[in-house]
């Protein structure tokens, strides 16, 4: 029956790094196999443990990234201003925990200093060109925020044309954007 079962699907969320600032976008669109159940999803967040923002775009199942999220703020208050350290240690947990190992998402974070993918598969990982893009259509979103990026376009406005981009191409993906700021 589980085989039956079509799945959720429906995020696409970058991370752009340029001109002193980062900006983390997500699109509203989650789907339940060929039916669109919401469009105005907010996955793009806003963590300020220990004093310090950080701002948060998860990918995958809700629950799952919301428990993700839960425990990387409790990293970022044991290590404040270390988010690099935070993201370790969450992935360590992640891979080593029997209940996070079922775990389905994927975060990118960023203080608006660094800039980091973490998966399951116990990875942290800072891109290598200032762009990072995770979900259904991230491909897409990162295909088309690289090649804005020699543009004389600021990091908003290029994870908005990128995820516009990745909206026309992925079915998963929609236009509804939330788009947080943050710099160092």
């Amino acid at each position: 029956m589980a085989d039956e079962f079509p799945g959720w699907h429906g995020t696409t969320i970058i991370g752009v790094r340029k001109g002193g600032e980062v900006v983390v976008a997500g699109d509203g669109q989650v789907t339940l196999g060929q039916t669109v159940i919401k469009g105005t999803a907010t996955k793009v967040r806003r963590l300020a443990p220990g004093g310090r923002e950080v701002v948060a775009g998860f990918a995958g199942s809700t629950a799952d990234a919301f428990a993700l999220l839960e425990r990387l703020e409790k990293k970022l208050e044991a290590t404040p201003g270390q988010l690099q350290r935070a993201c370790v240690e969450l992935a360590k947990d992640w891979r080593t925990d029997k209940y996070l190992q079922k775990l389905e998402a994927m975060l990118i974070v960023t203080d608006g200093k660094d800039l980091f993918v973490i998966t399951g598969a116990g990875d942290v990982l800072e891109p290598e060109h200032d762009v990072t893009a995770i979900g259904s259509g991230g491909n897409y979103a990162l295909a088309a925020a690289r090649a804005l990026m020699d543009s004389e376009h600021g990091a908003e406005e290029i994870a908005r044309r990128a995820m516009g981009i990745a909206a026309d191409i992925c079915v998963y993906t929609n236009g509804n954007l939330t788009v947080e700021r943050i710099t160092p």
